[in-house]
This record gives structure tokens, sequence and C-alpha cells, in this order.
């Protein structure tokens, strides 16, 4: 079902939906926002992970808590995401390069690196990389 006129939303939705849009209402949230965010999932994710994904969306963006929620497939993956959120990149291999270097390991120039078989073979063990449009969002397992 789709909410799509704001005026009917307490006609259409669940007490317990209404009484969390109005709570969040109080609170300066937008009316359009939560309806979108219901259209898009539903209303028991609403309720229970609406407050987190606008805190996490704030923090980190909200294409990348989206690709982390498409990645996962289910919404609880989000809880604290901002704080397991490692950037964002072109590719998995990007992020290797950009995680070995920044530890301060030094490849001479005679070295030739495949990142991406880094990512693959140990790295995506402990990182979810998540595509979005060209971007590939890179979020801590831990």
């Amino acid at each position: 079902m789709t909410v799509t006129l704001t005026d009917s939303y307490q006609e259409v939705l669940a007490a317990d939906t209404v009484s969390k849009i109005d709570e969040l209402l109080d609170e300066a949230y937008a009316l359009e926002d939560m309806l979108e965010f219901i259209d898009e999932y539903n209303e028991t994710q609403f309720v229970t992970y609406y407050e987190e994904y606008v805190r996490c969306g704030e923090a980190i963006g909200y294409e990348a808590v989206d690709a982390l929620i498409g990645e996962n497939g289910e919404m609880s993956c989000i809880e604290d995401c901002d704080s397991r959120y490692q950037g964002c990149y072109q590719d998995e291999a990007e992020f290797a390069e950009s995680m070995v270097l920044e530890q301060g390991h030094i490849i001479p120039d005679c070295v030739v690196v495949d990142w991406q078989a880094t990512w693959d073979q140990n790295l995506r063990y402990d990182f979810t990389a998540c595509r979005a449009y060209s971007s590939c969002h890179v979020f801590s397992d831990y």
C-alpha cells in the first residue's frame, strides 16, 4: 500500500504507526519523509528503525545507509552503522589499497599489488561492500 495522501495517513495506517508519526512530528521530523520511508519499507520497520535510519543517514549519507540495507536485505543491519562506516570508494580494490597504505605500509614501486585479490582473499571477510550507483560504500562487520 502506498501512503500518498499526507492528510489521510491517520485513517490508513495502524494506530502504533500513527502514534510514532505524531511523536516524531513533535520532534520536527518531516511527515513526507516518514511516509516515503513507510512506502519504501513498511510500518513495522518505521516504528522500529526510523529514528536510527535518520540518525545514520544524516551522519554518513542516506545513499550509504540504503546501500547497506540493500546489501544485507534487512533493516536491523543499520544499528550503529555510522560508527562502522569506512567510507565511499570507487570499488573494493580502492578500499583495500587505501586501508593498507593508511596503516603505514610502504610498498616499493617495483611491486605490483592486486588490490582486488587482496579484498577477495582477505578483507571481504571483515567488511561489507555495498554498491550504490557508481560508488562502493564499505562498512566494518565488527
